[in-house]
């Protein structure tokens, strides 16, 4: 009985001690760490946005500090178990080299991230089409934009689709313009028609000036002339005045009395 009480005490003393020291201060120096991490995070968020740096820009580059800072401590507590730092480090390139290959996907859209933070296509806030999704950009993050949709749908998208497609910005120019056609019937003249529609859609809100609202004969068909209507107006009024001047076409053509389009076709008939 003595010992066995003599062998365990060696063993407590040789053993379960400075193993439970080292597990108690990995504890530590990773509690301490963690909040060191932290503060140097806040601090150099603090100063870049002091430098007044892209909001985009500030967070990728306190993710990657954090991350660094992360896998350098890390490799710190490793030390006090005794395993070979070095060792440890070569380990992470080798395994930095096989995600590499296996996640080249995800580092494409890590690379394509830095580069949009870079070259700057577009901002948060801006509304766009790219890789066929249309909306309001709420996010650019490491690996993919988050788009808020018009039908209000959060879409994510990866940032190498995004850059590798075109890149429509609704929100960089101050104001676009608006395509519509009007049908006329035939008979009705296409200039008078022009002349009306015309002043009625410089009446519509939120339609700028300059340029001017154009209205041009823009083709001949089956069931008469064809109006192209283009009144101008900032990116946000866009569908307001889209449906405003769809209005207006009917409306000024119900006051002139115009006949309704068909399509007129003349077929003739020769007796055998």
């Amino acid at each position: 009985m003595i010992n066995t009480l003599t062998n365990f005490d060696r063993f407590l003393t040789a053993y379960l001690i400075p193993v439970g020291w080292k597990i108690l201060g990995a504890i530590v120096l990773w509690v301490i760490g963690s909040w060191a991490i932290k503060i140097i995070g806040n601090l150099s968020g603090r100063g870049m946005r002091a430098q007044k740096l892209d909001p985009t820009l500030i967070k990728y580059f306190d993710a990657t500090i954090r991350i660094i800072l992360k896998i350098v401590l890390v490799i710190a507590i490793l030390s006090i178990f005794g395993i070979q730092t070095t060792s440890f480090v070569a380990l992470i390139a080798a395994a930095g080299i096989a995600i590499g290959a296996a996640w080249g996907g995800l580092l494409a859209n890590f690379a394509a991230g830095a580069f949009l933070i870079i070259l700057r296509p577009f901002h948060v806030g801006d509304m766009i089409t790219a890789a066929g999704i249309t909306g309001d950009v709420r996010e650019i993050g490491l690996f993919a934009t988050t788009i808020d949709t018009v039908d209000n749908l959060r879409v994510v998208v990866g940032n190498n689709k995004i850059l590798s497609d075109n890149i429509v910005n609704y929100t960089t120019n101050p104001f676009r313009r608006v395509d519509l056609k009007a049908q006329l019937a035939q008979g009705v003249d296409p200039n008078e028609a022009a002349e009306r529609l015309a002043e009625r859609v410089k009446k519509i809100p939120n339609v700028i000036d300059s340029p001017a609202p154009s209205v041009e004969i823009l083709e001949f068909n089956l069931a008469g002339p064809v109006l192209a209507v283009r009144p101008f107006c900032h990116n946000n009024n866009y569908w307001q005045v889209f449906f405003d001047t769809n209005r207006a076409i009917q409306e000024v053509c119900a006051t002139a009395g115009y006949p309704a389009p068909w399509t007129n076709q003349v077929i003739y008939h020769k007796p055998l």
